[in-house]
């Protein structure tokens, strides 16, 4: 296996806006795209390797899923996109078709390395690609509520007047609706958030919290309204799980995984903080939770589990 060699499956707008950001990254020598559409997949490839006289040396190029065999992370963004007026959920029945025709393709590949899944719903589909492949839960990562996150924190950044590195919060759950902006556990390099506003003169902790997770929340049906889809904020947040697992950072990251049993939720893939390495998912990280913040997110896990038994996968 070779963990500098990735593969894109789907060469829509997430999809190449993702290898762009990887074939700048220099994380990978060898980068592969694999679309139905073949003439798109080729496209895609020659487009962006005109770029390596800028880039640094890697060998860019359309493939088939054969190529997968060494490759160390193959990352999907194939299916239907969100529409204006849809929520992810909407995407459920299209996209788990589109995921048993080729998640059976890769398993025959016989690739061995980390199956990152960022196509919506995110969650559900990772439960899918889980059930569909029989790997081991810790190579099939979604990747989760990590947008959502960076966007609470650019969100909570600017409302502060700070660095939104500084920023330490997670957003949990589903990624979508009924995702949690988990505020009680929520800090600036230490100091308790609702601590931090009172320095930074915000006293209406309630009100700004409802409209700081109601923006985070509406952000991408703002941004597809406006603009058809959302591509480069995803497409960023791919690349810095990439480098948590080509790097081995152990770094925590709310990607989608399996629970099993935290805050009394089971068998359900969530969005929840974890520490991602070489190897994937190493294990999940408690984070504190107060009472209505766990109610939510029980609510979230059933929305999901619903789905799941609607659909048959559960």
């Amino acid at each position: 296996m070779n963990l500098r060699k990735a593969a894109v499956i789907g060469c829509g707008l997430v999809g190449s806006a993702t290898a762009f950001c990887l074939m700048q990254s220099g994380m990978f020598t060898e980068l592969v795209f694999i679309d139905q559409d073949k003439e798109r997949a080729k496209g895609e490839a020659m487009d962006i390797s005109h770029g390596i006289p800028f880039a640094g040396q890697m060998k860019i190029y359309d493939g088939g899923y054969t190529d997968l065999k060494d490759a160390g992370i193959v990352i999907i963004t194939a299916g239907a996109n969100q529409k204006p007026g849809e929520t992810r959920l909407d995407l459920v029945h299209k996209n788990i078709a589109v995921f048993k025709s080729v998640i059976p393709e890769i398993q025959k590949s016989g690739f061995e390395g980390i199956l990152l899944v960022v196509s919506n719903p995110v969650d559900i589909l990772t439960y899918a690609a889980l059930k569909l492949s029989g790997y081991t839960e810790n190579r099939v990562i979604g990747s989760g509520t990590v947008l959502d996150t960076a966007r609470l924190k650019y969100e909570l950044g600017r409302h502060l007047a700070v660095d939104s590195k500084s920023v330490h919060a997670f957003i949990i759950g589903e990624h979508g609706d009924s995702e949690i902006a988990a505020f009680s556990s929520a800090n600036v390099s230490g100091i308790a958030l609702s601590e931090f506003c009172e320095m930074r003169g915000h006293f209406d902790h309630e009100e700004n919290s409802r409209q700081i997770a109601q923006t985070v929340k509406n952000s991408a049906y703002e941004i597809i309204e406006r603009k058809g889809a959302t591509y480069f904020g995803i497409a960023m947040a791919v690349r810095r799980i990439c480098k948590v697992i080509v790097q081995d950072e152990k770094s925590i990251l709310p990607v989608s995984s399996m629970m099993h049993g935290e805050y009394g939720i089971s068998d359900i893939v969530l969005s929840m903080p974890a520490i991602v390495g070489r190897h994937g998912v190493e294990t999940r990280v408690p984070i504190s939770l107060n009472e209505e913040e766990q109610k939510m997110l029980t609510e979230s896990a059933g929305t999901l589990r619903g789905i799941l038994q609607k659909e048959g996968l559960l």
